[in-house]
């Protein structure tokens, strides 16, 4: 590798973590140098950053392009492709949760959809199906908040994320008022 101590350990380990997101080790290394350069890199100065082959970072730059996590512009009066990642970080988790969701939750809630719609023809199989339906359920309400959020302007994400555990906090409280109007004052003269 051709970088600088910090780069090359930034970009080795999102290789690292590349391969266990499930894309190739090189595929995670090209993103990491394309995210930390302060300017658009051609392929040729990605290969040689990253001392990888030539073929390996088109194909890379292909992925990473059809997972909509590089953008391609062009210099005047320079004929080459130039690459660069997304610079707002925001946009970035947008982008990889959107097409996470479009390759791996659309196709599995499609197919416990057609699940639920089958007949069960033994105890065994209506067991399954109540599972299913429990996972459909929490994939569909994770999906419908996730839209919700992908709404959301990135510093409002912000607000939203740096309530932390305020946010349970608020939570628990909002339980206990509305369980004393309820259950809980129903307790209270039971005892």
């Amino acid at each position: 590798m051709n970088l600088p101590p910090l780069s090359q350990s930034f970009v080795l380990h999102f290789g690292e973590m590349g391969s266990r997101w499930g894309i190739n080790r090189t595929v995670g290394q090209i993103y990491a140098v394309l995210f930390i350069s302060a300017q658009p890199l051609t392929a040729d100065e990605i290969t040689d950053r990253l001392g990888v082959s030539r073929s390996n970072v088109s194909m890379g730059l292909k992925e990473l392009s059809s997972w909509r996590l590089v953008r391609l512009s062009h210099q005047p009066g320079d004929r080459r492709d130039f690459y660069a990642a997304p610079e707002d970080v925001w946009a970035i988790f947008k982008t990889l949760a959107e097409e996470r969701q479009r390759r791996e939750v659309d196709p599995t809630l499609s197919m416990l959809r057609d699940a639920l719609l089958e007949a069960p023809d033994s105890p065994e199989e209506r067991h399954a199906q109540a599972r299913m339906r429990e996972m459909h359920d929490l994939i569909e309400q994770l999906t419908e908040w996730f839209a919700e959020v992908r709404k959301l302007s990135p510093s409002t994400l912000e607000k939203l994320m740096s309530l932390g555990s305020k946010a349970t906090t608020l939570l628990q409280f909002t339980d206990k008022v509305r369980g004393l109007g309820g259950t809980a004052g129903s307790e209270e003269k039971a005892s």
